[in-house]
């Protein structure tokens, strides 16, 4: 299966501070990958650092999309390439409507038939959206919120979409919701990759996971074989 991103000896660098260290990771097309470690172990620096979010000046190493080199791009460029990224902590406009929100994921797009269909799919998927379409984003709840972030964009039609914390200060039954709607999303031919701290819920979700410890990828394998590795159900599953 061809690989849709790659990154090979990569690095990034907070000023002098070395975040992330030579790391080598793929996604292949059609796949779910989860990136999984303790907080402050350059994931979420990763996830940015591929969807232009980072100061690009930081990196060393390669990050290539479809082929293409993309580590010198800003976010702008990246994302119309077809990366889309729900953020950690949401970020969606407060004083905007949930409608709006989702209109907003589709800036890059053209045609308003198609925007509309793409819009009603999200609600389909997400009824609690389609309920408050008419209300403000920040008054949502948590899981709302983060239903909005992942619907917006879906809305730009990724051909990978890149998820930060998606169960972060979310119920568990709110985060089962969310995972569910991310393994559709994943069936229907998006390629994901995601940032979790919830191991358990990353690794009984994506196909490959990879294991980050203070900025170095320590082991990668299939999902079915992380979970039952000693030392990581030991050191994430709490097992």
């Amino acid at each position: 299966m061809a690989k849709i991103l790659e990154l090979v000896n990569f690095h990034y660098y907070y000023g002098n501070i070395h975040s992330v260290k030579g790391i080598d990771l793929h996604v292949d097309e059609g796949e779910m990958v989860t990136l999984i470690g303790a907080n402050g172990a350059g994931k979420t620096t990763t996830l940015q650092s591929v969807s232009g979010l980072t100061k690009r000046r930081g990196i060393e190493g390669k990050i290539i999309f479809q082929g293409k080199e993309i580590q010198s791009f800003n976010g702008n460029k990246v994302a119309s390439l077809g990366i889309a990224q729900a953020l950690e902590g949401r970020h969606i406009f407060s004083k905007l409507s949930v409608e709006e929100n989702l209109i907003m994921g589709a800036y890059k797009r053209k045609n308003s038939v198609e925007i509309k269909k793409d819009m009603d799919k999200v609600y389909e998927r997400f009824p609690r959206l389609l309920e408050r379409r008419e209300q403000m984003g920040g008054t949502l709840s948590g899981g709302e919120q983060q239903m909005l972030a992942i619907g917006r964009a879906l809305i730009s039609l990724p051909t990978l979409m890149l998820l930060d914390e998606p169960s972060l200060g979310l119920a568990p039954l709110i985060v089962k919701e969310i995972f569910i709607a991310v393994k559709e999303i994943n069936r229907e031919g998006t390629t994901i990759l995601f940032v979790e701290q919830n191991s358990k819920i990353a690794l009984s979700t994506a196909n490959r996971g990879y294991v980050m410890q203070t900025g170095e990828i320590v082991m990668t394998d299939t999902c079915e074989n992380l979970m039952a590795n000693a030392e990581i159900k030991k050191a994430y599953l709490g097992v």
